[in-house]
């Protein structure tokens, strides 16, 4: 393997290492705000479900976009891989801190929604000039 082959392979690995980061990190910052904002006024709690999917969506849009920006190439994919790799380590996180995951329906469908999220946002970067 060359050593230009081996950069590139670097490279992409540390940008989707950021992508995912960005979005994690995003995700935090957007759930303190939703936790400060519901602990201050009289929202109902069954706005929750709703917040997460709204900040799950937002997040996995940015990450996909930083890496479309960033690679120029392919966003769809990159993006869908963004989102995958998003669920992934919730479901990892889930697994590690609830004792009772289950996969289920919703599981399926917050991955198809992380997929089509990512392949969106991927695409949505890779046309930002």
């Amino acid at each position: 393997m060359s050593s230009q082959k081996l950069k590139g392979s670097s490279t992409y690995i540390v940008n989707l290492s950021k992508a995912v980061g960005i979005s994690i990190s995003l995700t935090l910052s957007l759930m303190i705000i939703q936790t400060l904002i519901m602990s201050y006024t009289n929202l109902s709690e069954n706005m929750v479900p709703v917040t997460n999917s709204i900040i799950m969506i937002i997040s996995i849009a940015v990450g996909a976009i930083y890496i479309s920006i960033k690679i120029k190439q392919k966003g769809w994919l990159n993006g869908g891989i963004i989102g995958i790799l998003y669920i992934v380590i919730l479901v990892l996180l889930n697994i590690l801190f609830i004792d009772a995951f289950t996969f289920n329906k919703y599981l399926v469908l917050k991955t198809v929604i992380g997929l089509v999220t990512g392949s969106v946002g991927g695409i949505i970067g890779v046309n930002i000039k």
